[in-house]
């Protein structure tokens, strides 16, 4: 393989859209407590960087979560999001992630003419596929755009991931994702699932996003692979910050798709110490053994999430532990 091919520019199709989740599934790591003055340094960065969407959090629902035990951006208040982002730009569009059975949508999401927020992004597991087509559906309604994110997926039989793929091509989302919950999947394996959501999405003129996790150092591997394939909805995170092993990083991204975006701005970010002042503050996620352990056995993290929390170090019986369980 010659330099220059090694370095080559890949095709880059028009509607590629690229989603910083840091905010969301960074927030998992620290409980959403991001300052006021992170969140609108990494605005900046995104925006002066060319991302298509800034995802800003979850849109919990208040009876169910302490409110005293997360920083706002659990909870997406419009007010807390406009007072933090007042005069932005509208070239990148913010979204917000509502969990199905997790989320009062009915009371907490309000019409889109009175919302900082342009996009709603519904979690959603198999069995839960219904109620997530009504929380969709409400959106559309309000007029936001929406996307769904089908969770675990590399649990399901392709039975099941067909069935699910034909139940929301009727429904309003402009994207269905696929999301490698668990870290499980490899590129072949990637691939396969992209071209089923593929088929569909072309059947319902849906697109597709991938949302792939670290657990075995394949993030941004399975991303490139699915985006190869035609997905076009690509989520990554700065420093690859999220929930467990975490996340594409979304430098590793930018810098592949060099031809529309702008890798600097997101560098002069990570230069400024943003990271690394929560890393300092307790904040832990990445790839480590245990994660990768709860990958290979496509399981999810809690168990790894649980093994550092308790500070083991047995790695050999963790292993044990997850491979009979």
């Amino acid at each position: 393989m010659t330099e220059e091919t090694a370095g080559a520019q890949p095709s880059l199709r028009p509607a590629l859209k690229v989603v910083d989740a840091t905010l969301r599934d960074g927030g998992l790591v620290n409980d959403f407590r991001f300052s006021d003055d992170f969140v609108r340094a990494l605005y900046a960065a995104d925006l002066a960087a060319g991302v298509d969407y800034m995802e800003v959090g979850y849109k919990a629902d208040r009876d169910i979560f302490d409110e005293t035990k997360f920083g706002k951006w659990k909870f997406c208040r419009d007010e807390d999001v406009a007072a933090v982002l007042d005069g932005r730009t509208s070239r990148m569009k913010l979204a917000c992630m509502a969990d199905v059975g997790r989320c009062n949508f009915r009371r907490d999401i309000c019409a889109k003419g009175n919302s900082p927020i342009d996009m709603y992004r519904i979690a959603t597991y198999a069995d839960t596929i219904p109620e997530a087509i009504g929380m969709l559906e409400y959106c559309d309604r309000l007029g936001y755009e929406t996307t769904v994110n089908i969770m675990a997926i590399s649990r399901e039989s392709g039975e099941t991931v067909k069935r699910t793929l034909d139940m929301l091509g009727g429904s309003p989302a402009k994207a269905i994702y696929l999301v490698d919950s668990y870290g499980a999947l490899y590129p072949d394996g990637v691939r396969a699932l992209a071209e089923t959501y593929l088929a569909a999405g072309q059947k319902y003129k849906k697109e597709i996003g991938i949302h792939a996790h670290n657990n075995q150092n394949l993030a941004f591997a399975n991303t490139l692979t699915c985006y190869a394939a035609g997905v076009n909805y690509l989520d990554a995170t700065v420093s690859g910050m999220g929930r467990g092993a975490g996340n594409c990083a979304l430098e590793l991204l930018l810098g592949y798709l060099k031809g529309r975006f702008d890798l600097a701005p997101v560098l002069a970010f990570l230069e400024a110490g943003h990271m690394q002042r929560l890393k300092e503050a307790g904040a832990m996620w990445g790839y480590d053994l245990a994660y990768l352990v709860t990958g290979l056995y496509n399981r999810h993290p809690s168990a790894a999430i649980g093994y550092y929390k308790n500070a083991r170090t047995d790695i050999s019986a963790f292993l044990q532990e997850v491979s009979s369980s």
